[in-house]
């Protein structure tokens, strides 16, 4: 039988005349342009000097505003006559076009790996006009590669039953599915540690293959950590009650994220490891 600990709502009012939400002064996003204009100086200097305190100083602080300025928008999300149905909707909008952004991202790794993959005679050097590159062996994608996608596509499954448990006010079940999205998360990222730990190729001097196949594939796994955090934080909202079934953008917003994040991974598995398959490394 269904759990019903989470409380069921009903709209306040907009504290305004209007149904829009002002959003009240903060000092947050000044910080986190200053701090993340520290850490782009640092990682220059860190490649030139090899100095690296402006880049630890740098990424601190933009950690320090994400935490407290995610913090205010949480409290912001609680405060009755806030969050109203029109400003959902425009997170819901903002949300889209931010997923929009990533595509268009992560387009620009395909690109560049299709205009090598599909017309190796670009690859600057290479004695024969062959993809990979003369020398290069790749990784097994029926390995570790199949394993990280079972475990991806198993989350997304774990993160919709949450998403539904969250609908029908099952708590118990919610809490269940979403705690196992995150592990299975945390599980692709240690897969996908090891794998690169047996790499065959270096990403430093090793050529045009392992920078696309590290910059597509390593991008993604951060974006895996993010989603894995994302998903983390709303599990500690979703024990607190602070999602019912009329309001939950937070956690509706994770599971676009983590949605999104299972698709390039699809294509990454398709396209850079079953297709761009040459010679397999051994193990």
């Amino acid at each position: 039988m269904a759990s019903s600990n989470m409380t069921v709502d009903a709209e306040a009012p907009p504290l305004h005349k209007h149904p829009y939400h002002l959003v009240d002064p903060s000092p947050w996003p000044l910080v986190a342009s200053f701090a993340a204009g520290l850490m782009l100086f640092g990682i220059i200097l860190w490649a030139r000097e090899g100095v690296h305190w402006a880049f630890t100083l740098g990424l601190l602080g933009v950690l320090t505003a994400m935490f407290f300025w995610f913090r205010d928008v949480v409290r912001e999300a609680r405060t009755p006559g806030v969050h109203t149905p029109v400003v959902r909707i425009g997170m819901r909008y903002g949300m889209a076009l931010f997923i929009a952004s990533e595509v268009m991202f992560f387009v620009a790794f395909f690109w560049a790996y299709f205009h090598f993959a599909l017309y190796p005679e670009h690859v600057a050097g290479a004695a024969k006009a062959v993809w990979p590159p003369a020398g290069i062996h790749t990784f097994d994608p029926f390995h570790l590669p199949l394993l990280n996608t079972l475990i991806l596509l198993l989350s997304g499954c774990t993160v919709t039953w949450a998403h539904h448990a969250l609908l029908e006010n099952n708590r118990k079940d919610m809490l269940l599915g979403l705690g196992l999205t995150v592990l299975l998360g945390i599980c692709f990222t240690s897969f996908q540690a090891l794998e690169y730990s047996e790499a065959p190729f270096a990403f430093s001097g090793g050529g045009i293959y392992p920078s696309v196949f590290f910059l597509a594939t390593g991008f993604h796994g951060f974006h895996v950590i993010v989603g894995t955090i994302f998903l983390a934080v709303c599990w500690f909202r979703a024990r607190a009650g602070q999602f019912t079934p009329q309001r939950h953008f937070g956690f509706e917003a994770a599971a676009w994220y983590w949605h999104f994040v299972d698709v390039v991974w699809l294509f990454l598995f398709v396209f850079i490891y079953v297709f761009g398959a040459g010679g397999v490394a051994e193990h």
